[in-house]
């Protein structure tokens, strides 16, 4: 009797526990293009997700637990399907995703909008994704192209560069991105060369390379992928002495991108979202601490996509899929106490307290009325085999 009676409150126990799991997906491209920068963004997620869950002031005690799925970051229809299949199998409340803009679109009017589900992508750029038709339901902590367009003309600007050849993956990141640089850099006096899309996932890119050597310039603007085409093109670029000096932006910013030869013997520039603040100073420690010790971007975004999420769903009350939405944009913005990088817990029992707060997180977070930051943008350089951040812009 006793064995039985022990044996149905572990059953309960069990059940209760089941229960208090709050499962969030975090979908990123971990094969694809950019696969050498996910591991340290979901990371970055799963920490805000561990400080909620340890706080023991989620929802009444509840956990939050990651879900990854691979959105690839180029194919669309392999995003969509993994997205349905956390929906559907996997039971998550919410998506911090996808990374790439071309697949966030894909999930964004596909899967999270039909089903009433939030997505905060922390790396989506695409200014298309300003206008996009979501229903409330899309949020994105990494700013759009359309300004990161003009700091990386100024930075290239500024250099004393007077002509450039512009290459951009081609999809709607790297079409936007470009756009946006060449009317910025023409705008400020510059000549634009040749505006050429290139295709990733090719072994040979000497062809290409040639097209953007015949054309010339002072500089070659790479805005494409750091594992994929846009390292292919700086490789033969630097390998056949077409060019001497690169301007890159985010999709570029990576430590798999140090190794390339004769990178030494080249000038290497970039634009990518950050800055410096006392926030951010803090969770570079903290992530040192987590053993998330990566240089590329976008982990303190994905940080604050997954935090933004837990506590508007706090602020609701409830993890239904639905009942977030609504927050997202009170807990965010002001009024409130500001919250900064490892104080989710703290801010947790704010809410439960009914206090305003005013999220600023790793990030110093601040949404506009499309839910997603103006931003600030680090200029950044190559420098002794190191990407080094020379000022904020």
């Amino acid at each position: 009797m006793k064995k039985t009676l022990l044996a149905a409150a572990s059953v309960l126990a069990l059940t209760a526990a089941a229960q208090a799991e709050v499962k969030m997906g975090v979908i990123l491209g971990f094969t694809g293009p950019i696969e050498s920068l996910t591991p340290d963004m979901a990371a970055g997620a799963e920490l805000a997700m561990q400080e909620a869950s340890e706080s023991g002031n989620f929802l009444d005690g509840e956990t939050v637990t990651s879900v990854r799925a691979d959105s690839t970051c180029v194919d669309n229809a392999a995003a969509t399907a993994a997205a349905e299949r956390l929906i559907t199998a996997d039971g998550i409340v919410s998506i911090m995703g996808p990374d790439c803009s071309g697949v966030t679109a894909a999930v964004v009017n596909n899967v999270a909008v039909p089903n009433g589900v939030v997505a905060i992508s922390p790396s989506a750029t695409s200014p298309a994704l300003s206008d996009i038709e979501d229903n409330g339901l899309f949020f994105r902590t990494a700013p759009s192209d359309a300004r990161q367009g003009q700091v990386l003309a100024s930075i290239v600007n500024d250099k004393g560069v007077e002509s450039v050849a512009i290459t951009y993956t081609n999809n709607d990141y790297g079409k936007g991105f470009a756009d946006a640089f060449q009317a910025a850099f023409e705008d400020l006096g510059g000549e634009v060369t040749i505006v050429t899309p290139h295709e990733d996932g090719r072994g040979d890119y000497s062809a290409e390379v040639g097209a953007l050597a015949s054309a010339g310039g002072d500089a070659l603007v790479v805005l494409g992928y750091v594992d994929e085409g846009g390292r292919g093109i700086m490789e033969g670029a630097i390998d056949t002495g077409a060019f001497d000096m690169f301007a890159v932006g985010d999709g570029m910013i990576g430590d798999s991108l140090l190794d390339l030869p004769g990178l030494e013997d080249v000038t290497v520039v970039g634009s990518a979202a950050g800055g410096e603040s006392e926030n951010i100073s803090k969770f570079d420690e903290m992530a040192a601490e987590a053993g998330i010790t990566g240089t590329g971007v976008y982990r303190g975004e994905s940080y604050d996509a997954a935090a933004l999420m837990i506590l508007a769903m706090q602020k609701a009350g409830s993890a239904e899929r639905g009942a977030m939405a609504e927050h997202i944009m009170d807990v965010a913005n002001a009024p409130g106490e500001q919250i900064g990088p490892g104080e989710i817990g703290k801010a947790l029992e704010l809410i439960a307290a009914g206090e305003e707060i005013d999220y600023q997180g790793a990030t110093d977070v601040e949404f506009n009325d499309v839910g997603e930051p103006s931003g600030r943008f680090n200029e950044l350089a190559i420098e002794d085999g190191e990407w080094n951040v020379v000022t904020t812009r």
